[in-house]
């Protein structure tokens, strides 16, 4: 038993010497007991001049106020995602997110354990993503709309099915006002594009524009990056402003809001009621007027019960919620946004492609499209840097669509009666040769006259469907190509 608990130690050893997360335990009197590899290099020190000794007396700059450690070694309590920036040894300034955990051996305070993750990139990039949102916002009112962070309009989101048409007619309506905005829809399917129409749309349309990946930032940075901070309010926090106040007087856009911790939906929720906000570590509100939209990649009421979104925060944005179908719910888009890519495409790559083909028009209709607009657009650009002439074949469509085709036309069957006594007689062997010719006819046609991609399609080697080709005589010439003029509604 004892080895084992040995072998036990060692591993666990191991374990925290390789995480990338820096490690520090002290025992009651701060005195340090483990301290790992990640947590030396984010000091700037080597582990044998910390282990064994007390916290102030390798880390002088440091108090018994604030060394995270010694104050939960007095409190007993536990300290979540403290933000501190420091300068270790070398002259680095260090940027960290601390979680301090007391230790318990039974009822008894034994010690304190920290874990500090390196936020330095990733705050200097947020840092700098906020500071260009500040130099290029309009500084006047009178701003032009180009200016402010905007690219679309309403009339922007191409559309010939009615319940786009619907979601863009209420979204008219929905401009007109200041009330919050819920957007959802899979991914693709245009929210942010929607949501910007809105903007274009409104009377706050000379006004800013930003937005927020709430998934793009970890908790301890968000809340700073959205609200601001105050000097002091952690260790090498500055004055700045948060997103909220560079977008007063116009919309601040949070995708991915479900992404939002929680105690960060809460806080949005005061902002959404109250239209004032407090800078981390301010006691002072502020008030701003800002038109909050945001957007889920799933459906919100799905979100609510797997506890991801607050029921209060979704009860006080769906005033005005608006739902993007996918793309394989308005499969009658797909020529349009056809057209519009490959002009898209032809200016971009300066080629002249004229229209598709219909088998590969086909192809594109009847695909699932998981990543909706934004996918297909993306299989038209792979598409327009293969093809050489004016015509978008099957075989310059991306690999994966050709094996889903595949797949389709594999687990097709044919239907036959469930009754045997319905059959009239019949010559099987004829009946047989004519259902192959069928099959024979349709994968052909369907891979555009790609032999060897109907061959997979029918899981017959290449030569073999080659020999019955010529048994049966049958003989293809390839579909006339579909003209963008064609696609248009």
């Amino acid at each position: 038993m004892a080895d084992r608990a040995i072998h036990c130690d060692l591993w666990l050893a191991e374990i925290l010497s390789v995480v990338n997360v820096g490690i520090h335990a002290v025992d009651i009197k701060g005195v340090t007991l483990y301290y790992n590899q990640s947590a030396a290099k984010l000091d700037g020190v080597n582990q044998h001049e910390v282990i064994g000794r007390h916290v102030l007396d390798v880390f002088p700059s440091l108090s018994e106020e604030t060394s995270s450690l010694l104050r939960v070694l007095r409190s007993g309590e536990k300290i979540s995602h403290r933000q501190q920036v420091y300068t270790n040894f070398r002259g680095q300034e260090v940027h960290t997110s601390n979680t301090t955990i007391p230790v318990y051996s039974g009822k008894k305070l034994v010690g304190a354990l920290e874990i500090a993750t390196d936020m330095t990139e990733v705050k200097h990039l947020a840092e700098k993503i906020v500071n260009l949102q500040a130099a290029t916002l309009p500084k006047h009112t009178d701003a032009h709309l180009a200016g402010n962070g905007v690219d679309f309009v309403l009339s922007d989101l191409l559309t010939c099915a009615e319940s786009v048409k619907a979601v863009i007619a209420l979204a008219q309506k929905i401009a007109r006002t200041s009330s919050p905005v819920l957007v959802y829809g899979q991914t693709g399917t245009g929210k942010e594009l929607l949501v910007q129409g809105i903007h274009s749309a409104s009377p706050r349309c000379h006004q800013p524009f930003i937005a927020q990946n709430c998934a793009a930032l970890p908790e301890p940075l968000l809340e700073g990056i959205l609200f601001g901070t105050v000097k002091g309010s952690f260790t090498g926090a500055e004055n700045r402003p948060g997103l909220f106040e560079l977008a007063s007087g116009g919309t601040l856009f949070l995708d991915e809001l479900n992404s939002m911790p929680l105690d960060l939906q809460a806080k949005l929720l005061r902002v959404l009621e109250d239209q004032k906000i407090r800078r981390l570590g301010d006691n002072r509100q502020m008030p701003v007027d800002v038109r909050i939209m945001a957007a889920m990649n799933i459906d919100p009421e799905e979100a609510v019960q797997k506890g991801i979104l607050r029921a209060d925060l979704y009860y006080r944005i769906r005033v005005a919620a608006l739902h993007l179908p996918p793309l394989s719910e308005r499969r009658e888009d797909i020529p349009l946004l056809i057209t519009h890519f490959l002009k898209i495409f032809n200016d971009r790559f300066s080629k002249q492609v004229t229209g598709i083909a219909a088998n590969a028009l086909e192809y594109l209709i009847q695909a699932s499209w998981p990543g909706n607009v934004r996918e297909l657009k993306h299989a038209l650009e792979a598409a327009m840097i293969i093809v050489e002439g004016t015509t978008i074949e099957c075989e310059h469509l991306p690999l994966y669509l050709q094996k889903e085709k595949a797949r389709r036309l594999a687990n097709s069957t044919c239907a036959l009666p469930s009754d045997a006594s319905s059959f009239a007689p019949i010559n099987l062997k004829g009946a047989l040769a004519n259902v192959e010719k069928q099959w024979l006819r349709r994968a052909v046609r369907e891979s555009g006259g790609n032999i060897a991609l109907a061959a997979e399609y029918l899981a017959l080697p290449r030569q073999t469907l080659q020999s019955k080709l010529k048994k049966y005589g049958l003989e293809f010439s390839s579909d006339e190509a579909y003209s963008p003029d064609d696609f248009r509604s």
